[in-house]
């Protein structure tokens, strides 16, 4: 990983043209390719940023980074403050908890529990910033991606929102809608996740594992 802090102007050409004006800033390369431009102010969404395959051109203090859709970062470097490699090794991936794994396969299982028609595409599938929970296609064929918790807070949707967001950029899956799943989702994070456009869905354990109680049952 290369992490550089310098004043720079960055300027993005796509689908859509955005800039960022010269400020201080971190630079972040990582082993598999992607770059991203981070400020003091946002926690750990960038502000910029583009996911493999890319590559990255250097001419000097002008950074190119470049993907097959032809989309473009240009990176304007005035002064560079610091830079700087480090080897990460090999990482070990987040181990989920034994509830939220196999709530994950359970809703794998039983796909339709997100509504009629729904196909599972792939369980933990991957991004360049982390594996999505669940991705399957609604009955029109439109991609969904389910992120699944235990307990549903706010950093739970945050963390859904980043994958919705690098996910719309592949235009083999765009548009992607995301589903906030969990046992338990506290009103803050459904405000939000509504607020996104993200559907919330509370999970009933029991009923996916089948094992439904029949304690107050009169037959």
């Amino acid at each position: 990983m290369r992490l550089v802090i310098a004043r720079c102007q960055v300027d993005y050409a796509g689908r859509l043209t955005a800039h960022l004006p010269m400020a201080i800033r971190l630079l972040l390369v990582k082993a598999d390719g992607s770059v991203s431009i981070h400020s003091d102010d946002r926690a750990y969404k960038p502000l910029n940023w583009m996911s493999p395959p890319c590559w990255l051109i250097e001419d000097g203090d002008l950074w190119t980074v470049q993907n097959k859709a032809g989309e473009k970062l240009v990176i304007s470097i005035e002064e560079r403050i610091n830079d700087v490699k480090h080897e990460l090794g090999a990482e070990p991936g987040l181990q989920k908890d034994g509830v939220e794994a196999h709530l994950q396969e359970l809703l794998a299982e039983h796909i339709t529990t997100l509504g009629d028609g729904y196909s599972l595409v792939r369980r933990e599938y991957p991004t360049a910033i982390g594996p999505v929970d669940i991705l399957c296609r609604d009955a029109d064929g439109g991609t969904v991606a389910v992120e699944i918790k235990r307990r549903g807070e706010i950093d739970g949707v945050e963390q859904l929102t980043r994958y919705l967001e690098l996910l719309n950029r592949d235009p083999l899956l765009a548009p992607v809608q995301g589903v906030f799943a969990a046992q338990l989702i506290k009103p803050q994070a459904r405000t939000l996740a509504e607020d996104r456009g993200i559907r919330c869905l509370t999970l009933d354990y029991d009923r996916l594992r089948g094992t439904e109680s029949d304690e107050f049952r009169l037959f």
